[in-house]
């Protein structure tokens, strides 16, 4: 059977647990090499058993993305081995304090704005030569409906994903007349540790599982793809303009 995806390399962040580690199974299932990046040895290591177990293959690299010269250090690796990336998914993100605004210390602030956006900054700027040395690189990130929908106590969080659609659309621009597609993926509710955190006690049994959600982001990273510059959401199955989601 053709893999869409064969003989890509693909880096998935936040890979050892919930849509990263989903993502990263049904990039590797779709036929890409896949470079998993995340904090947790074990999550890695279960992910490369699973992997392998369905005939995949992947680079495990336990790193956390807010070690920005860690970051440098893998590109220049990547560089040296692949002198290309094909797929770049960020993924990987903090919940913060569900807390009024002026009660979010700035120890709290600063490290959710550093995660969900700075460091997905430090990737573009590492990684973004790669990208476009692809044929066809894509960039997906995952963002969020309440980066459009204020909701009370979500405030670090909210604003986070906004800040991060912001720099989705400016690399969307700036590389408009290159062979690299970015677009932003909105899962809606997810059955992981982040929501259950989030929401205790939530009945999770009619809840999206990670594995529909990564199907989906298949889609995105597509050599095929044309679309740039817009969402996908799971929930629609469709694609949509820099506007707040329905």
């Amino acid at each position: 059977m053709t893999k869409p995806l064969a003989d890509r390399i693909a880096l998935v962040t936040g890979a050892s647990r919930g849509i990263g580690f989903a993502t990263a199974r049904a990039l590797a299932r779709a036929g890409a090499h896949i470079v998993a990046v995340a904090r947790t040895q074990g999550g890695l290591e279960e992910l490369d058993d699973a992997i392998k177990a369905e005939g995949g293959t992947a680079t495990l690299v336990p790193l956390d993305i807010t070690d920005f010269d860690g970051v440098d250090r893998l590109a220049g690796a990547l560089r040296e081995r692949y002198g290309r990336l094909d797929i770049m998914v960020g993924n990987a993100g903090m919940l913060g304090a569900l807390s009024p605004l002026d009660h979010i210390s700035a120890m709290d602030w600063d490290s959710v704005m550093k995660t969900n956006v700075t460091a997905n900054w430090r990737l573009v700027k590492a990684f973004l030569d790669l990208l476009k040395a692809s044929d066809a690189g894509r960039v997906v990130f995952i963002t969020s409906g309440l980066a459009s929908s204020a909701r009370a106590y979500w405030g670090s969080y909210s604003v986070s994903k906004a800040a991060l659609e912001a720099l989705a659309r400016s690399l969307a621009a700036e590389t408009l007349t290159t062979n690299l597609k970015v677009n932003l993926y909105i899962p809606g509710q997810v059955h992981t540790r982040m929501l259950s955190s989030a929401m205790p006690g939530k009945d999770m049994t009619d809840v999206t599982k990670p594995d529909d959600v990564a199907a989906k982001i298949i889609d995105l990273c597509l050599p095929s793809l044309q679309h740039t510059g817009r969402y996908f959401s799971f929930r629609s199955g469709t694609f949509m303009d820099f506007q707040a989601p329905a």
